[in-house]
């Protein structure tokens, strides 16, 4: 192998050591690792920035517009209000939330889909006491596995499909995936509906204090003009909030845990409140205390202007792995941070100390503002607000829904290709008022869309440099030339690749030496192609692999294990279809 060839491997090893070491996001990386390839006369410019021109990204890029006038016009909250319905067993509250993500998954982002849910199917599981726990694991994978039906159901099919194009001049059509993704699908279904009620954890009952994912500790403290100095603990009225626990005072340096019933309050008390998040609304509006946030800051606005918000920590968060006073979060968003929860339980440092991690679910309380500005935005997978929400334009919905049906059947039907009716479709939910031109560029994931642009450089390195023949060679030689082995080699690389970093960037690096390894052993490219289409979605092993994981892994109260314990089974069923239908169906 040449030297451009070892340089362009070891930009990749740095880039994957970086994204599991370190914090720094994926868009940063991989952009740093292009750039490393530039400047040193590795790939010339115009190689390097053919990603950015790609028309899986741009499709991409479209689709985030198109799915942006469905959640505005509330296309998608409708069917979540209509499907949950009033059951309270667990199975059959499983079986009526996958069944409708899995088809409308099939043909939109997951991840408006699954942010859309998950409001929802916390208070659903509040009201009818089923722990939140046993819905939103099925959530995700019910979006996972229905996004791999279809060519526009996940983007990493996209990504795949613009490759095909640019380097072999063949387009997928919008459902061939559907032939091995379908029966994934089922079988996923199937899965999860035997085994999900038992090999799902039991966390999140909104009836039970101590175990509600959305339950939080907060801290009040007792104004020194309040009403209650000198009052009991019992006479203030503290003892019998619904849904709230006083657990602990601080008194200077002192503790009083287990508190009596009859112990005075006096200025400055700091109250150790435990409970669920619709009660620490309802102690917000106790006259004489206050939320002492120990973060050096109060926000100036009235309070009947605030609100408060529930907001899940993604990995590129500006605070992520730095503390809340460290990182200077009111600076940064005007809001002033409650109560953190982390993995379903309650953290009780103090509020500026506690280091932020991804997948931490914060309870904020923030200007009215604060939704519009940032509901879109990267720095957290969720956002949901818990009093004073806007409600989306319900009268627009039928026209996103002819929109949405439009664009698919041109596509079907072969009058358009992919990346021309996504643009078109885009154009018209801003033209049609279904979503803001303002609105649509917020939609928009930017971080997305460079770590494609970026991981499609690198991978054209791959091949530029001769790489991805030499890795190939090595890869059919320890298959022995067996091509049924080299395509579990293959799903195998690729969905080890997507648990550690990202799904989009596991696809696009794969891709090359997929391409090279057909070559190699004399058979068609295909049923590599499709099968790192399946690898790249199967992350349901850890919460860290897939961005819908990572947006229930908060909500939901569970732990790392938890997604190991019911995803590995799932990934070893989604890999034997993949490995066994997929020759059928495209002869190697």
């Amino acid at each position: 192998m040449s030297f451009a060839g070892w340089t362009v491997i070891a930009v990749i090893l740095l880039c994957l050591i970086l994204l599991i070491k370190t914090r720094v996001s994926p868009d940063i990386i991989f952009l740093g690792g292009l750039t490393i390839l530039i400047v040193g006369h590795i790939l010339p410019p115009d190689e390097a920035l053919k990603g950015f021109a790609n028309e899986g990204m741009l499709t991409v890029a479209a689709l985030y517009v198109v799915a942006a006038g469905l959640k505005e016009t509330g296309a998608i909250q409708y069917i979540v209000g209509n499907i949950i319905g009033r059951s309270k067993n667990i199975r059959r509250a499983q079986l009526r939330i996958m069944s409708p993500v899995m088809v409308v998954s099939a043909f939109l982002n997951n991840t408006p889909i699954v942010a859309s849910f998950i409001p929802a199917l916390e208070d659903w599981a509040r009201k009818n006491r089923i722990p939140a726990s046993k819905l939103l694991i099925p959530l995700s994978y019910a979006a996972i596995l229905g996004g791999t039906c279809t060519l526009i159901g996940t983007s990493t099919n996209l990504i795949i499909n613009g490759l095909l194009i640019e380097k072999k001049a063949v387009s997928l059509g919008i459902f061939e995936p559907a032939y091995v993704g379908i029966p994934i699908a089922i079988a996923g279904f199937i899965y999860l509906a035997v085994f999900g009620r038992k090999l799902l954890p039991t966390r999140g009952s909104g009836f039970d204090t101590f175990k509600d994912p959305r339950e939080y500790t907060i801290e009040m403290l007792v104004d020194e003009s309040s009403r209650l100095v000198g009052k009991t603990v019992e006479e203030a009225g503290l003892r019998s909030l619904p849904g709230l626990y006083l657990v602990e005072i601080y008194r200077d340096d002192q503790i009083l845990a287990a508190v009596d019933p009859e112990i005075q309050l006096l200025p400055k008390d700091r109250l150790i409140f435990t409970g669920i998040v619709d009660s620490i609304v309802d102690l917000q509006q106790v006259k004489g205390i206050s939320p002492a946030t120990d973060q050096q800051f109060k926000l100036d606005t009235e309070p009947r202007e605030r609100l408060l918000v529930e907001a899940v920590v993604s990995p590129t968060h500006p605070v992520n792995g730095r503390t809340i006073r460290g990182g200077q979060f009111r600076n940064l968003y005007d809001a002033v941070v409650l109560a953190v929860a982390r993995n379903g339980e309650r953290i009780k440092e103090k509020i500026g100390d506690i280091e932020l991690r991804t997948g931490d679910t914060l309870l904020l309380e923030t200007t009215s503002t604060f939704l519009t500005q940032y509901k879109n935005s990267t720095d957290y997978f969720l956002i949901s607000g818990i009093s004073n929400y806007n409600p989306p334009d319900y009268s627009k919905s039928g026209i996103a829904w002819t929109i949405m049906a439009a664009m698919v059947s041109t596509v079907a039907f072969g009058l358009l290709s992919m990346f021309q009716a996504s643009f078109l479709a885009a154009g018209l939910m801003i033209i049609t008022k279904c979503c803001r031109a303002a609105d649509a560029k917020s939609y928009i994931d930017w971080s997305v869309l460079l770590v494609i642009a970026a991981t499609l450089g690198i991978g054209n390195a791959l091949q530029y440099t001769d790489a991805a023949t030499v890795i190939a060679g090595g890869m059919s030689s320890f298959a022995q030339i067996n091509p049924y082995l080299a395509l579990i080699v293959t799903y195998l690389t690729t969905w080890i690749l997507t648990e550690m970093i990202t799904n989009n960037a596991a696809a696009v690096l794969v891709f090359p030496i997929a391409i090279s390894l057909a070559s190699s052993i004399g058979v068609d490219y295909m049923p590599f192609i499709m099968t790192i289409m399946m690898a790249a979605s199967a992350s349901f092993s850890t919460p860290i692999g897939y961005q819908t994981n990572l947006m229930v892994y908060g909500p939901g109260g569970y732990k790392f294990t938890d997604f190991t314990r019911i995803g590995l089974p799932l990934n070893l069923v989604v890999a034997a279809i993949t490995v066994t239908v997929v020759p059928i169906v495209w002869p190697l």
